[in-house]
């Protein structure tokens, strides 16, 4: 009886690393989506802190010329990548993540100061349910839309340099008035793990609108002290979510 008793004991020590192994296993590629009015520049210091870790990070650019065209840059991206992968939004990239995400491959999303529009929703009618605490966003001739540049420090990223604001103030990458007016026809956070990043300080867009968004989604909420432009100046804590995100559970 003792033999039988020592056995399975033996058995069941060889077990439990096996086990433990096969739940910690994470999603080695992060694709990352910049929002409106920006490159993708500005999330190298999360690249760098998550390539160290031996993530395989890539920008899918956005032409920013229409929802479609943004939504087909990130399904282009997403088709190079070998393996699953946790997808990132910012902003407006938010919807082009929700849509893109549709992708098998896609195994978590994360969503940081961002828009989740529902499937027949715009962002223009999900930013006016209730709006930003700023208004600095003006249309051109051509049905494009840029911020101010003498708001973009106090309404962008009110918490980095003014020198670095300033020059992507005069650095835009101006967004259509089409692409906001346009319903999305797919929202994979109805079905798909996501997690979010609620920028308390957000003055570009309402951190109360993030909030309702995020808990409509079913998001793991992190709230982080910061402007819309949370991933340049916090990027430990944004690149601790999207690492949280890469483990499957």
């Amino acid at each position: 009886m003792k033999r039988i008793r020592t056995l399975a004991a033996a058995l069941a020590l060889a077990s439990a690393p096996a086990l433990h192994a096969t739940a910690a296993e994470p999603v080695k590629n992060i694709v990352i989506v910049s929002g409106s009015f920006v490159d993708g520049s500005g999330w190298r210091v999360i690249h760098d802190i998550l390539t160290q870790k031996g993530y395989k990070v890539t920008i899918a650019a956005q032409p920013h010329t229409s929802l479609d065209d943004d939504i087909a840059a990130t399904r282009e991206i997403l088709d190079q990548q070998i393996g699953p992968v946790v997808l990132v939004g910012h902003s407006s990239g938010g919807a082009v993540i929700s849509a893109a995400g549709e992708r098998d491959k896609v195994k978590a999303l994360v969503y940081v100061s961002a828009l989740l529009p529902d499937v027949g929703e715009s962002l223009a009618q999900v930013i006016g349910s209730m709006p930003s605490p700023s208004n600095s966003v003006k249309p051109t001739q051509d049905g494009h839309l840029f911020v101010d540049p003498a708001q973009f420090h106090a309404d962008v990223g009110a918490d980095l340099p003014e020198n670095r604001t300033n020059y992507m103030a005069i650095s835009q990458v101006p967004a259509t008035i089409a692409t906001f007016n346009t319903q999305i026809w797919a929202a994979a956070w109805h079905h798909k793990p996501n997690y979010a990043i609620l920028s308390t300080d957000d003055r570009a867009l309402s951190p109360d609108l993030q909030r309702w968004m995020y808990q409509r989604a079913g998001a793991k909420v992190t709230e982080v002290k910061g402007s819309h432009l949370t991933y340049i100046s916090q990027p430990d804590q944004v690149a601790k979510v999207i690492e949280d995100a890469t483990y499957i559970r």
